[in-house]
């Protein structure tokens, strides 16, 4: 096979160095919330940004430009500036002192054109990219592989320059600050400094206390989210990596019609209800569970701009923290699959209209009374759409981003971990929800046969790679 571009890729690192506000920022500690500190946010989410160059800044270096802004912007979002540090009951609180944000500057040997259509995750060589100078806790919950958080940096950033003059800017951002939309209002601040703003178009609002569990804390909702399913059986948690499979589809109009099509008329459903249902119906039949399995799917749910009467209260503008509770839907297998996809988009539906603002204070009474339990991973679909967040708005000054979303579409670090949905438009500008799964290598042909006999008004590209998941392990 002829080696490309990105074979021959080589990428070159100058001395890491933090970052500090620009500014003097308040000294103080700032707790976090009951829902930020969970164990399954403790590690660092990962976003890729690529730009094109511009004829009109081949004399400017984007690393420098990058830099000043984020020193600017830390003024604003000075809590990332700081540390956390553990207190009792493994609350976390971060410890504000200016003491900066990771920083380092890398060259690269190829073009943005090397790196191919980069509409979706995952990005090509993406590790490449982004500053990896993490530790792994060897003490953590069974079953999980975390970051270590305490008195690091809270975001690495990385600014890549590419031989044509476009350049890649690489974070990771520590998941206890803040959930995506969050992260993504941070960095559109980050890169409206960079375009010459002198504050934030969104003020930043700290707020974390809303989301603290009340006193005393008295769970009054059932978390299955929390709590495992019966039965041992979970295949595509018995699959080694390296038997796994990455099958990535992608849903346009006529793909959407033809769900629709399927369910009663008149019954209310969103874009991101149908394909959930689709994929989560295909991947479980894929799967081969008994009739009598229970299985589940389990949805990141934004609380930001709910109504405030149904919701129970509103989210300030400009909250960044962690906003979100697992919707929760569950059947048996033999239901969800021998039933029309109207039964799924329906258990969808009701899932999400459970999560209510005293649902999510219950959330947080239960990681107080419990220890801050894992979610339950086993026979569930996760899923969190990302479509929304505001990635691809970021800019830096060089226009609008060819590439601007997570590093990956799925979550390898934990069993269960969640499967990132994406929204863009299409060649045609038509758009359209781009979904990648992980199965093991036999389930990949069924799940296709299942994904296309429920979008008959289409024919859907499919492609298939191996997985290759290599962390780097510290202790």
């Amino acid at each position: 096979m002829a080696k490309t571009s990105l074979d021959k890729l080589t990428v070159v690192r100058g001395t890491p160095s933090l970052v500090a506000p620009a500014r003097a920022t308040p000294r103080e500690s700032k707790p976090l919330s009951d829902l930020d500190d969970q164990n399954c946010t403790r590690f660092y989410s990962t976003s890729i940004h690529l730009y094109r160059g511009h004829p009109n800044k081949q004399r400017i270096d984007p690393a420098a430009v990058v830099r000043c802004a984020l020193a600017e912007v830390l003024v604003h979002y000075y809590p990332l500036a700081g540390r956390l540090r553990e207190e009792a009951g493994r609350k976390l609180v971060v410890d504000c002192a200016g003491q900066g944000v990771a920083f380092v500057e890398a060259d690269a040997n190829i073009t943005v054109d090397d790196l191919g259509d980069v509409r979706y995750p995952p990005f090509p060589r993406y590790k490449e990219f982004v500053y990896d100078n993490h530790v792994y806790m060897a003490d953590c919950p069974p079953g999980l592989l975390l970051h270590e958080i305490i008195d690091q940096p809270l975001q690495f950033v990385q600014v890549t320059r590419l031989k044509c003059g476009g350049f890649v800017v690489g974070t990771r951002t520590c998941h206890c600050l803040g959930d995506a939309p969050g992260v993504a209002q941070y960095m559109k601040a980050f890169g409206e400094i960079a375009c010459g703003a002198e504050e934030p178009s969104v003020p930043p609002v700290w707020a974390r206390e809303i989301f603290n569990a009340r006193q005393p804390p008295c769970p009054s909702f059932p978390h299955h989210e929390y709590r495992e399913p019966n039965g041992d059986h979970d295949r595509l948690a018995s699959t080694p990596a390296r038997d796994l499979a990455r099958v990535q589809f992608s849903f346009g109009p006529e793909a959407i019609a033809a769900l629709r099509s399927r369910t009663a008329p008149g019954t209310p459903a969103s874009r991101f209800d149908l394909v959930t249902a689709c994929v989560w119906r295909s991947r479980t039949a894929a799967l081969g569970y008994a009739p009598g399995d229970e299985v589940r799917l389990m949805i990141d749910c934004n609380a930001r701009g709910r109504r405030p009467g149904t919701f129970g209260r509103e989210i300030p503008a400009g909250f960044y923290g962690n906003a979100y509770a697992y919707a929760v839907a569950r059947c048996k297998a033999g239901d969800l699959c021998g039933r029309g996809i109207g039964y799924a988009v329906r258990l969808i539906r009701e899932a999400k209209e459970r999560i209510t603002y005293e649902y999510m204070q219950s959330v947080a009474d239960l990681m107080v009374l419990e220890g801050r339990p894992v979610y339950a991973w086993k026979r569930t679909f996760h899923v969190s759409d990302l479509g929304l967040a505001g990635f691809d708005d970021v800019e830096f000054g060089w226009g609008k981003a060819v590439y601007g979303a997570a590093a990956d579409d799925a979550l390898h670090e934990f069993p269960g971990g969640a499967n990132f949905f994406q929204r863009r438009k299409n060649h045609r500008g038509e758009d359209e929800t781009f979904v990648g799964i992980y199965l093991p290598q036999d389930c990949t042909a069924r799940y296709q046969n299942e994904v296309e006999a429920l979008t008959t008004f289409t024919k859907l590209s499919m492609e298939l790679a191996p997985v290759t998941t290599t962390l780097r392990a510290r202790y």
